[in-house]
Parts: C-alpha cells; structure tokens; sequence
C-alpha cells in the first residue's frame, strides 16, 4: 500500500487545528457512545513505557477494556521488531497489529505463528548512501543496519542495550550491501547533519542530539499506519494517536484525535489535539478511558470486560469461548449474531485461563443474564459451536 501522501498530512493537520477548537471532553464522549470501532495507535516508550522499562500500574486493564469496547490498539513504535514484541506480550497484546521501526515494518501479531508474528511489509531501501555520506561527515559514527527479527548488525562500539536485541558487530562494507528496513546513526552532535543526511534520499529523524534513525523516503509511522486503516476499513476520523517523541509528529498530524503525552517536548505537544499526564502521572490511562462508557466500581476485570463489551455492541453480545488443550479456556470473544452468523466485537482477554463457570459468575456480577437449561437447573445453557479449537461454546447474554 502506498504511504501517506505529504498532502494528505497537511489536510490532516488542517483539519487537527479546527478540532483543537472543539471541546475534546465532548469528542471523547462521542467516542464512548457510538458502537463504530476506532484504531488506537499507542507509542511505546514514554507512553505505554517508563525509562526504566516500567509499565504504569492500570495499564493493562485499561488496554484490555478498550479491545473489549471493539476498538483496535496498533502498537506504533521506533523500536525494532526485536524490542517490541516482549513489550507486547508484557502489554497483553499478542494479536493484533504493530508497526515498529518508525514505520519501516508492520507486523501482525498472532500467537499461532512459528514466532509469534507474520511480517506484513517491510519497506527497504539502500544504505549505502546515506552511510557513506555519514562517514564523510563523522568519521567516528557509529553505524547500525537494522537485522529483522534478530537485532542489529553494527560497525562496533555500541553499549549492551543502546540497541534492541541481539548485536554483530560487521565490516561497514557489509552494512551497505543489502537493503534495509532501518539504520541507526550515533555520533556526539550529528543531528546537525539531518538535512544533509535528508538529501542522500532518506527519511532521517532525530532521537536527540547524538542520535539518528533513517528509514525510506516517505517512511513514518504515520504511512505505516495508514495502510493498516485501510486494511481494517477504519473511517478518517475514528483514528486516535497518544505519543511523546519527534518521531510521533507525523502520527499525531495524521490521526483524527491526537494526544501529546505531558513530557513531551513543545514541538510535539504543538502537533497535537491535546496533552495528557506525564508518563510518571500515567498519562496514556485516562486517553483510553475515554474510549469506553464507565462501569460500575469493584467489578472484576473480567466482569468489567464482559459489561464494556456489552454497552458497546453493536446488539446483543454472545460470547464465544474456546478451550484448549486442559480444563481451562484459550479463547473468550463478544459478539454478535448479525444476518444469522456470529461476527466478531472484542476479546475478553480475562477470559482467557478461566472456567466457563468463572465466566457466568462474572456475567451475573455484571447484572447480566443468560438462558439456562431446564427449569431448576443453575447452570447456562451454552451451545456448542464447530471449529477454531478442540472444542467451542456460546451464551448469548442480555438484561444490563
């Protein structure tokens, strides 16, 4: 799919300012009201993740119940394929779509597959260019060829964790000779050498002052995020974006609600609809607890899921449940019966590893009911459902 076109941006950005106009409480409710799914694009450092590689307490559940309103998290970082998928899974996001590398990859997660992903596209483009021109103007740069999957093939002199994933250290000629999706540039002072850098036909972004990080022309996580709304048929405008770097201005500018986390510098904040917390504040929480309707205090997680997924359904929800191997459950999904089939709303990912007894128990925490068996008999009455596992079940639930 082709990237963002620069116009395309600009009219976002246009349409960004008219928004920031607006009240953005009042969006934010309209969010939460309507059934249509939005994509979240998330970044990962500064926004989902602290310095020292903290997730905020809240987090997670806060994830999980904007996917049980229907609504798609992308993960959007510049960390390679290599540093995000642990953060992932430590997010709870093990299906799904991320775009990693600024842009230059875009991965689906799936849990089936042999490494917990299928590459969707890799956007390249030669390096050698922008390495030689590097050189001439820092001959002390190091120099750093991104190696999908793995980590990073390096010119040396790179401190255990500057890089995500594994390090090998190669001649610079083996650097230049084959297309990469991503090369990272390290030298005291060389953001002054961005335009330069620029015009060997790269996109170049600064990571502070001593850093660099070069992908494609055109390629950001803007235009990574873009073929995958058009991949999910998201609308323009049900698009959100929360970040804190540079390499966020180009997201925040394309989203159709963008939020600039507190710590942010002014370039970013300026770029944005509007600012959140800091991540020490946990800034990137109340964004997402504005995509979903309020529940009632002290309910489970899962007893929360299953109320989130029902007020924003599209109908009555059914849930789906999958086992797995043992006693316990390796799926649970809302919803609905739409033209006589079972369509898909959310996961219910606190589903997952518990009984169906667990999960009708949550239901009538919630105030949900369920059809039962004969008269006098307590159980629900699940119907049984072919394929997707070794075995599947139903229970339409209804009376919120």
């Amino acid at each position: 799919m082709p990237p963002l076109a620069k116009q395309d941006i600009e009219a976002r950005a246009v349409r960004r300012d008219v928004l920031r106009r607006s009240d953005t409480s009042d969006r934010s409710a309209q969010v939460a009201a309507t059934h249509a799914h939005t994509l979240v694009a998330l970044d990962i450092d500064g926004t989902l993740v602290d310095s020292g590689g903290r997730i905020p307490s809240g987090t997670v559940e806060a994830l999980d119940l904007v996917r049980a309103a229907g609504h798609k998290i992308v993960l959007a970082s510049g960390r390679s394929l290599a540093g995000l998928l642990p953060i992932a899974t430590r997010l709870g996001l093990t299906t799904g779509w991320a775009v990693c590398s600024n842009g230059a990859l875009t991965v689906r997660l799936d849990p089936a597959a042999p490494s917990g992903h299928d590459v969707v596209e890799a956007r390249t483009f030669d390096p050698a260019p922008v390495i030689r021109r590097a050189l001439d103007v820092g001959p002390g740069v190091r120099v750093a060829v991104e190696d999908v999957g793995r980590g990073w093939l390096t010119s040396g002199g790179f401190e255990p964790g500057e890089l995500n994933g594994q390090q090998k250290a190669v001649p610079v000629d083996s650097l230049m000779a084959q297309p990469s999706t991503r090369i990272a540039l390290t030298a005291p002072g060389i953001r002054r050498y961005t335009d330069t850098l620029r015009a060997a036909g790269a996109t170049v972004t600064p990571q502070g002052a001593n850093w660099l990080d070069v992908t494609a022309p055109g390629v950001n996580k803007a235009s990574a995020l873009e073929a995958v709304r058009v991949h999910l048929d998201v609308p323009v405008d049900r698009t959100v974006a929360v970040g804190d770097g540079v390499n966020d201005i180009d997201m925040l500018a394309w989203a159709g609600r963008s939020v600039a986390m507190g710590q942010a510098p002014a370039i970013v904040r300026s770029a944005a609809d509007q600012t959140t917390g800091t991540i020490e504040q946990a800034g990137a929480i109340p964004v997402l607890a504005s995509m979903v309707p309020l529940v009632s205090r002290g309910l489970s997680p899962l007893a929360a899921q299953l109320a989130t997924a029902e007020r924003t359904a599209p109908g009555p929800v059914v849930l789906r449940v999958w086992h797995g191997t043992g006693p316990y459950l390796a799926r649970c999904e809302a919803g609905t019966i739409q033209d006589g089939r079972w369509v898909g709303h959310g996961p219910i990912t606190s589903g997952v590893g518990t009984t169906m007894r667990a999960i009708e128990t949550a239901a009538l925490e919630t105030g949900l009911s369920y059809p039962r068996g004969i008269e006098g008999r307590r159980r629900a009455q699940w119907r049984s459902v072919a394929g997707e596992g070794p075995a599947g079940f139903e229970l339409p639930l209804s009376g919120l």
